[in-house]
């Protein structure tokens, strides 16, 4: 008989109200006794499973580490090179977080935690090492590794703006060239694959992004409790 685990059921709420919270209302915004009280949980309780707010934080950026993944394979399927890709990501992110403060603030705040980086950065690593394999055949996966944690940073830069911030496209523009140099890729295909990514609608896709990510969340948390409530059932 399959005994479900009472522990992974609570987790498993508690990362799809987190998501509601974070992804609506805001990372700064959310309170650990918020997040509770919608719950119905002890604060203690809720540390057992996640003893900060930041480790929900990084919970979630795992999801979207994963979701970037299905975004590429699918982005593949409507006929967009990895490169362009890549792209592509990391304009509708800069765009959302033009657009949306509480994308913004997810984003930032994923960026600015050590928790969160060392996922993003494993990811991201791996991403790259099949989509630049063929402009860096000599690299070992410490070159890989150093080019992600420049990367990262180039990242940050576009996504943390100033009153004195240069507008959405320039900034884009110059990372993205920067990054795909990083990478050994040839000017004239950085100079194609900017010039494309920059002609598509970024605002819209900008917030579909971040809507589609909030789906994608709900969906994801609301499967998990879905099979493991099945499992409990069947395990009765």
């Amino acid at each position: 008989m399959i005994r479900v685990d009472r522990k992974e059921l609570t987790r498993s709420e508690i990362v799809r109200v987190a998501a509601n919270c974070f992804l609506n209302d805001g990372y700064t915004k959310t309170t650990v006794n918020s997040m509770c009280k919608k719950l119905n949980m002890s604060p203690g309780n809720m540390t057992f499973h996640f003893p900060t707010k930041e480790h929900m934080l990084a919970e979630l950026v795992e999801m979207l580490c994963k979701y970037q993944w299905k975004m590429m394979e699918d982005e593949a399927k409507d006929g967009y090179s990895s490169i362009m890709a890549i792209c592509l990501e990391l304009l509708t992110i800069a765009s959302a977080c033009e657009q949306d403060e509480v994308a913004k603030d997810f984003f930032l705040s994923s960026y600015r935690s050590e928790m969160c980086m060392e996922h993003i950065r494993k990811n991201d690593t791996d991403r790259a090492k099949e989509v630049f394999k063929e402009y860096c055949p000599d690299w070992s996966d410490e070159y890989f590794s150093e080019a992600e944690t420049l990367v990262s940073g180039i990242e940050y830069a576009v996504f943390f703006t100033t009153s004195d911030s240069a507008p959405l496209d320039v900034r884009v523009a110059g990372a993205l060239r920067t990054i795909l140099s990083i990478y050994n890729v040839p000017k004239e295909i950085r100079d194609e694959k900017i010039k494309k990514v920059l002609s598509m609608n970024y605002q819209k896709l900008g917030l579909d992004t971040l809507t589609k990510f909030r789906k994608y969340v709900d969906q994801t948390t609301e499967q998990a409790l879905f099979d493991l409530l099945k499992r409990k059932q069947i395990a009765q």
